[in-house]
């Protein structure tokens, strides 16, 4: 079982494998098998209930991972219409940890930006597993700049474990990159969404996240360093990843509480995954109802509240 996925995910997947092969069966071999399939779903309904009722911190992490979660080209083609991809930073080469191009909500013409992880292990080298490059944030910033020019409203999706860390990303200007991106979403005219749809995972997901509204699906996780990486440095085991998870705070009802997040948007029954048409539906009413609301500002009270929104978070003292 790999770390992706719940223990008790696995079991579900069984019986659901279970309720295929006998409807399989059935209908090849002409059989009634109702009275067996409503067992074994009541079974399936009542092991999803009980698994995801009261998610500990580390379980959620497991979910926001899960391999089969949707991710930000899933929602381009479920959310929005007519999204045509660009691509580059005009300056070195096209990071595909980063997609972001032209799309329609509701009949409007947005920016869509979003981290992109892959599918296989062909697909994630290509995608460097959704950990972009310096080029990647600077794809990001030039298509923010797009928007901006034509005033037109920005929607970002955060799934990264956070930005690559390797010698050629530092070599390039990676911090630099980020802080770049920090201060220019904060600068930004026009109305800025960003939802946090898996991992969320230190600068590499805020340098997406500086934004007027910040929403997170129910089972994403939204955190300065990973559990295992937290559990590494202060407890010197990854064994104490369940302890880090609980201490970072890092669930969407926690963040929501301490005024990280705006807004929780749920997921169906056992993850975004078990039914991402639904876990789109509800992303789509959560955009539509949080860009119609910034519309109606005006835009520096916008840009005011952005300010005040991200100056308020964290507490500190002078000495």
């Amino acid at each position: 079982m790999s770390s992706s996925a719940l223990d008790i995910q696995k079991e579900i997947e069984q019986v659901e494998e279970q309720i295929e092969r006998l409807r399989e069966m059935a209908e090849q071999h002409d059989l009634d098998v109702d009275e067996e399939v409503g067992t074994l779903e009541s079974k399936l309904e009542r092991m999803r209930e009980q698994a995801y009722e009261n998610l500990s911190p580390v379980e959620r992490v497991q979910l926001a991972r899960h391999p089969q979660r949707p991710y930000t080209l899933d929602y381009a083609e479920q959310v929005f219409d007519d999204f045509v991809e660009l691509r580059g930073d005009r300056a070195f080469r096209d990071d595909a940890a980063i997609v972001g191009g032209w799309a329609r909500l509701d009949g409007e013409s947005v920016m869509l930006i979003g981290h992109q992880k892959g599918r296989d292990m062909k697909e994630n080298l290509r995608r460097n597993f959704g950990m972009p490059h310096p080029e990647g944030y600077r794809k990001a910033l030039r298509l923010m700049e797009l928007a901006e020019k034509f005033g037109r409203p920005i929607v970002t999706l955060i799934d990264t474990p956070g930005a690559y860390p390797g010698i050629g990303a530092e070599e390039r200007g990676q911090a630099e990159a980020i802080a770049r991106n920090l201060r220019e979403m904060a600068r930004l005219h026009v109305p800025v969404v960003a939802v946090v749809i898996g991992e969320g995972g230190s600068g590499g997901a805020l340098a997406l996240g500086v934004a007027d509204r910040v929403l997170m699906l129910e089972n994403a996780v939204y955190s300065v360093i990973s559990p295992e990486g937290c559990a590494a440095i202060l407890w010197k085991t990854g064994e104490a990843r369940d302890k880090a998870a609980e201490a970072l705070r890092i669930t969407a009802p926690d963040l929501e509480r301490l005024h990280v997040v705006d807004d929780v948007v749920p997921e169906p029954m056992g993850g975004a995954h078990t039914d991402p048409a639904a876990a789109a539906g509800a992303l789509a009413d959560a955009l539509q109802r949080h860009l119609g609301e910034l519309r109606g500002m005006d835009t520096e009270q916008r840009r005011r509240l952005r300010w005040e929104k991200f100056g308020a978070m964290g507490a500190y003292r002078e000495g």
